[in-house]
């Protein structure tokens, strides 16, 4: 099987693991990944990164000439991507834009214009209902018209897909696996030397944006309604709300049980990981950002999940968005913003280390069933295999 993915986000080695192990998950697979030749995120990395042609047998990532270096709806490819769909000549073009992206307009049509009658596909986040003005609007019919088949990344997506009118096959499916030979348990004394952290010590831990609609406000507030009970908070990021959360647990008397990492590079992540008796994510739906052709935001998957559990480190969520679908049973999920729910979420595990053990026990099983690299990458692969065959 031939597959072509395109997509901004392969612009970061790390993000093609799942895709490598596809290339090797049956012989014959090959994956050619199409990234801009040259891409600014924007925010802490404001710099253009340039790509590299890498050639691994089955599995090559191929930079082409891009217009739009930072505005994923607007990405298109220059006309280097000709040359290679013709020799190349996939059997499924998969593109990692959204229903709206241009990019994914663009490969429909010359999917059809070069013969190559490969199958149309491509990966969305999106989860929360919108409206489309014209020529938004007509675009988006579009590609959803001439879609064989979509990969949404949660629950919510695919709903919104099909309230859309879409009536083709659906896949719910993280765009990015977990790599389990990173996320593993694996026990951190020096750190936690470092860091003033006991072997008694009961630690809460966050690692994500230090945002409002992280809900940070809502842990520490959950975590001064229960002073009385021995925990220890670290959060692991960055962000705005930096020094309001030292103000707040300054002011509260908590301070001292609280460590915060910056800048901690991804590798090293696990290592902070694995030093919490609990990772907590307390996403909050907002309706207050506002984009071309969308308002507002809940989460969408909630990556964080499953590297902890991947970790055997027991998870608590809010019920935002695809959190209650990650974690299901292998967890605890409280109402968003609802900072007493929460509290009695902590209480239980602080006070019952069989249940921190059994919790962890259930997400490192679910993790790796379902959430390893090479796991999400079967799942794609029946996907694909789906579609061929379904003439």
């Amino acid at each position: 099987m031939r597959i072509l993915v395109a997509g901004h986000t392969y612009i970061v080695d790390l993000n093609c693991e799942k895709l490598r192990v596809l290339a090797k998950l049956e012989p014959g697979i090959e994956v050619t990944v199409v990234v801009p030749k040259k891409w600014k995120p924007g925010g802490v990395q404001n710099r253009i990164i340039e790509t590299e042609y890498r050639d691994e047998d089955g599995f090559k990532i191929v930079p082409i000439s891009n217009f739009s270096q930072n505005h994923q709806g607007l990405l298109t490819f220059g006309a280097d991507l000709i040359g290679l769909l013709q020799k190349f000549r996939p059997q499924i073009i998969h593109v990692e834009q959204g229903s709206r992206g241009l990019a994914y307009t663009q490969m429909i049509i010359l999917n059809q214009l070069l013969g190559l009658k490969a199958k149309n596909v491509f990966f969305t986040w999106w989860n929360l209902p919108y409206e489309l003005k014209l020529p938004i609007a007509l675009l988006e019919k579009f590609n959803l018209n001439h879609s064989h088949g979509i990969i949404s990344g949660n629950q919510d997506g695919a709903q919104i897909l099909r309230q859309r009118g879409y009536k083709g096959a659906i896949k719910v499916l993280p765009q990015l696996g977990v790599d389990e030979t990173l996320f593993t348990p694996n026990p951190q004394p020096e750190l936690a030397t470092k860091l003033g952290i006991f072997q008694d010590d009961f630690i809460v831990g966050f690692v994500g944006r230090f945002v409002l609609e992280k809900g940070l406000l809502t842990l520490l507030q959950a975590l001064i309604n229960i002073q009385d009970k021995s925990w220890k908070l670290l959060l692991l990021g960055r962000g705005d709300l930096h020094d309001e959360l030292l103000k707040i647990a300054t002011e509260n008397g908590i301070k001292d049980r609280l460590t915060i990492a910056e800048s901690v590079p991804h590798h090293e992540v696990a290592n902070y990981i694995n030093l919490m008796n609990t990772l907590v994510l307390t996403s909050e739906t907002t309706y207050k950002f506002k984009t071309l052709t969308a308002i507002g935001w809940k989460e969408q998957f909630g990556h964080v999940l499953i590297e902890a559990m991947a970790c055997k480190v027991p998870v608590i969520g809010s019920n935002s968005g695809e959190i209650p679908h990650v974690i299901g049973d292998a967890g605890l999920i409280f109402p968003e913003g609802d900072d007493q729910a929460l509290s009695n979420c902590l209480s239980q595990l602080i006070e019952n280390p069989d249940l921190v053990h059994d919790l962890g026990q259930r997400g490192y099983r679910k993790a790796m069933a379902n959430y390893t690299n090479k796991a999400v990458a079967k799942q794609q692969l029946e996907f694909y295999e789906q579609l061929i065959n379904n003439n």
